[in-house]
Order: structure tokens, then sequence, then C-alpha cells
């Protein structure tokens, strides 16, 4: 076996594929990224449904590696829409000159180890294949859309919409009869914009969800100025809370102070922008039943003063789980859309959708008539992107087999038995404000690969022991988070997808610099987790 064509191979042109790449050149090495859309940006490319955007503040969302890139862009909005997010996103590309390595329209079907050659052989869904030394995954964490499982989805004759999957051209809701499927954070943003226009507006949810108040606005010339002034602390700030957002939790717990003093502090944070209501209320209410309980009430409260027919209102307030306890999704006027005569909400937990009809769809109850049916349905979360590729390593073990019962990793960046692979926000990584955890990972690949490259190194595994210590330590961080106790994409249940009904734990419930001290000692150490040769 001969040399691979390539140093390394990465899956994927977001945020983490385009920063790997730039790194990966640094160290001289030749790479390729392959990427299935004919765009950069990832999320940011797929995802253009109506009412799209951040709901991180734009500025703490960027990339903070480069100087050139904070001094010369501003952002529009504090909460900026996917259409310049992927203006961004290509501005990056441009700038740093990555087309020239990235491979556009190209899937991945396979990839398979091969240790007599010690390379990664890949194959695209159109039979052309690949090899290199190093395999890096950035494929995402929300990046394998659902198709729901209702009968009849291919008999419905007129427009269908997936959210994960809009299209590029303009689509018109003026006068139609609209239905949306799905009432997660993709689904209210949808749902929000969609009923500014639409002829009649029919909402079929199964699980309500808490939503909170985005409160965006745009970003003067002059406050952009001082954000930027300002990002040297802001990014600071962003490695040392808890998530990398600018928000952080109250050290004060629920209880500790009046209830006239906890319905202030909630008012407040009710009524201040982005997700200082989730993660940056008291420090533990997302832990204690009876704080969350309290909490929930409060935002129930507000549900019930903003949505006018008080049996719809109930409709929408979740009544299994607490606030927080999954994705929150924030929103703008979402609870007022169902004060407007032109929109219907069903809850189809009482009259489930029996499947899709030619004009529509029917539920055990009533049969529907649409001009446009849209699956806000959305992903199989962490794992399922890794699911839609046979990966396969020493011995010809498929990581999907390995993964059964659920996910094993080191740091959530390597797996025993497949060499030469490094995962960028694979599962155990820490989540929250995605880029800031994007920039960590990428970084730590990058110092990992240097390491191999000047010790002569051709081949880096995780051992066994230190992928059942990690995995282990990730399980022992999650106990006691109600979240962990709910069925979620956070804890990969997803009841459109077949075997994803058990709970498992998909992410570091740990603190973002808890997980990068970690982290960090594994590189201090020289690597010994690791098998080296």
């Amino acid at each position: 076996m001969g040399q691979p064509d390539h140093d390394a191979i990465v899956i994927g042109a977001g945020m983490s594929g385009l920063y790997q790449l730039h790194r990966l050149r640094e160290l001289g090495m030749k790479v390729l990224v392959l990427e299935a859309g004919s765009g950069v940006g990832g999320t940011w490319y797929w995802n253009r449904y109506p009412g799209a955007r951040f709901d991180s503040e734009s500025y703490s969302y960027g990339y903070s590696w480069s100087q050139e890139l904070l001094a010369e862009w501003d952002w529009s909005e504090h909460f900026a829409p996917q259409p310049e997010t992927e203006r961004y996103l290509n501005h990056v590309a441009d700038t740093f000159d990555l087309r020239r390595d990235i491979r556009f329209a190209s899937r991945v079907a396979r990839a398979h180890w091969d240790e007599a050659g010690r390379q990664w052989s890949l194959a695209l869904t159109d039979g052309t294949t690949f090899t290199a030394r190093f395999l890096v995954t950035a494929i995402g964490p929300l990046s394998a859309p659902v198709v729901p499982r209702i009968a009849g989805l291919d008999d419905f004759k007129g427009e269908a919409y997936y959210t994960a999957t809009w299209p590029k051209h303009a689509v018109s809701f003026v006068g139609k009869r609209v239905a949306v499927i799905g009432t997660g954070a993709t689904g209210v943003q949808t749902i929000q914009e969609v009923a500014k226009t639409a002829g009649s507006l029919t909402v079929f949810q199964r699980t309500p969800n808490w939503c909170a108040p985005l409160l965006n606005r745009p970003i003067p010339k002059a406050e952009m100025a001082a954000i930027r002034a300002g990002y040297p602390a802001l990014f600071e700030r962003c490695q040392q809370t808890f998530g990398g957002f600018i928000h952080t939790a109250d050290p004060r717990a629920t209880f500790e102070v009046s209830r006239e003093e906890r319905e202030a502090f909630w008012e407040k944070l009710y009524n201040e922008p982005g997700f200082g209501i989730w993660v940056g209320n008291f420090s533990d209410v997302l832990v204690d039943r009876a704080a969350n309980a309290e909490l929930s009430e409060f935002v129930a409260r507000k549900i019930r003063g903003r949505v006018r027919d008080q049996a719809v209102a109930e409709k929408l307030i979740p009544k299994n789980h607490g606030f927080g306890t999954r994705r929150v999704p924030l929103e703008t006027r979402y609870y007022e859309v169902y004060n407007q005569p032109n929109v219907r909400l069903v809850d189809i937990t009482e009259t489930p959708i029996e499947r899709i009809t030619a004009c529509g769809l029917r539920t055990s109850a009533e049969a529907f008539a649409f001009d446009v049916i849209i699956y806000a349905t959305g992903f199989d979360a962490v794992t399922g992107s890794f699911d839609r590729i046979d990966i396969r390593g020493t011995g010809g073990r498929r990581l999907c087999d390995k993964w059964a019962g659920g996910p094993q990793t080191f740091l959530g960046v390597q797996v025993d038995g497949f060499p030469n692979m490094m995962m960028l926000m694979g599962p155990h990584t820490a989540l929250g404000n995605l880029p800031r955890s994007i920039e960590y990972n990428v970084e730590w690949v990058t110092r990992l690969l240097a390491f191999l490259r000047s010790r002569g190194h051709t081949r880096a595994e995780a051992t066994a022991t230190a992928v059942q210590a990690w995995t282990e330590h990730v399980k022992a961080m999650g106990q006691g988070l109600l979240s962990n106790e709910v069925d979620s994409w956070m804890t990969g249940v997803n009841r459109n997808v077949a075997g994803k009904d058990v709970r498992i734990i998909a992410r570091y419930s740990g603190t973002a610099p808890e997980y990068r001290r970690h982290c960090d000692a594994v590189a201090a150490g020289g690597y010994r987790e690791l098998a080296l040769g």
C-alpha cells in the first residue's frame, strides 16, 4: 500500500470544518474537505427556513481566532438571521482562500480503516474514492434531518418542505393553507414567520416546549464599534462561563431569596434578550425539582397572559418536563400567533396524525386540506450524522454497532478501535455556545496532530481503558441534572427514528471550563491515554 492521497480528510465545511482546514494548512498538511452541499456553512447552509436565526448573541457566536475578521465584520442584529450568517461564513472562506481545498457536492457514503496502510479509505455516494492518514469528522451534532414516520408522505400533491433541507428559491405562503408539523426550536421560528402571510396556518403539536422571548434588535454602527472594542473581554467571559455563553448562572439558590425577590429576578430575565433566563438563572433551577417547578409556573403564567384562549394556552404549556430541561426555543411573538384568527393549534397527542393524503392530512378526528405542508421534525441528533456514514474501524467493526448501547468516546474526540479518527463536536463534548466549543476542539485536535508529526507517529488510537474511564466520567457528571431525566435530542431520544427510544448521555454535562481542563491535562501529559505508533 502506497502513501495516502492526503494527510487529512475533513468531512464537512461548516464552522468546524472551515476552521480545522485553516489550522491544518498552518501545519503544512495536505488537506481535503468533503462537503455534501454546494456551498460552505454547514448548519447555516442547509437551514434556510423562514425565521432561521441565531439565539446566541451574534458577536459571541462568530469566530474569535482572527483579528482580521473581528476588525472588519459588522453584525447587523443582536441575533443574526440565516442569510447574514451564511454570508459571514462565505466571507471567511474567501478571506482565507479555503475553497481550493473543499470538494463540494460530495456526500461521504463510507469511511473504512485500512490497518496495513495505516490510513482511511473513503467513498462518496457517486463511487469516487479518497485515502488519508487522518480522518476528521466535522459533521455537526444537528445535521441529520429526520423524516417523520407518518404514512403517505409521498401522496401529498401540494408543496412539501423540510426545514432542515429548505430550498434556495423563495417560497410564498400568501393566501395559502399551510400546515406546520413540529413545535421545537425550528418549528417555533418557522411558525411565527409563516403566520404573518399565510391565509390559514394549522400547527400540529406533539410536545409543547417552554419558550422565552428573544428580544432581538438591530445593532447601530456606534454600538457595533463598542462591541468590537470589547471583544477581548467578551471572549474571556465566554471562556469562563458554564456553556460558553455571555450568560452564566446566578450563584444564589432559588429559595435563598424571598418570593418577591425571585419574581423580580425572573421578571428581569424574562425581559432581557437571549438565553439568560435559561443559563443565567438561579444556580439550582436545573437540578432542584422544587426550584424548577417554581420557575416553570412563572413561565406558565407568562404564557397564559399572552394567549387569549386559555384552553389553547394550556395546550402550549408543557406538562411532561420543567423549564430548561429541554432546549429552550427563543421566540418573537410566538404565543401571540395563536391569538390570530387564521391560526389553529392541533394537539396530536389527543388526535394523532393517521396519514398524509393527496390534498392534506388526516388525524383520528378530522381531515384537513392544505396547499403547503412544512415538516419541522428536527434531527437525529449527535450520533445520527455518524450513523448515516458506514464508518468501520479495526477488524471491520462498524461504529454504529459499537455505539448501539450509547456512544463511548475519549474526550468526545476519539474512539478505541477507530485509529486516526478525530471527531469535532462528537458525543461527550461540551456543547453550549457551539463556536466557542468548536474552536477549542479544533485547536486540541490540531495540537495532537502536530505532536504526532513531530515524533514521527502515523497511528493514534484511544485505549479501551481511556474510553471506558471517560464514558463513565461523562455519565457521572450527568447525574442529578433534571434534563437527563427527560426525553429530548440532548438525551438521544427521537421517536421518529427507529431504535432511538432509550435515553443516553450524549453530551458532556459538566462545565466547558471543566471539559477543557481534562483535555488540557491529556495534552500536557503527552497523550498517555492514546496508543501511538
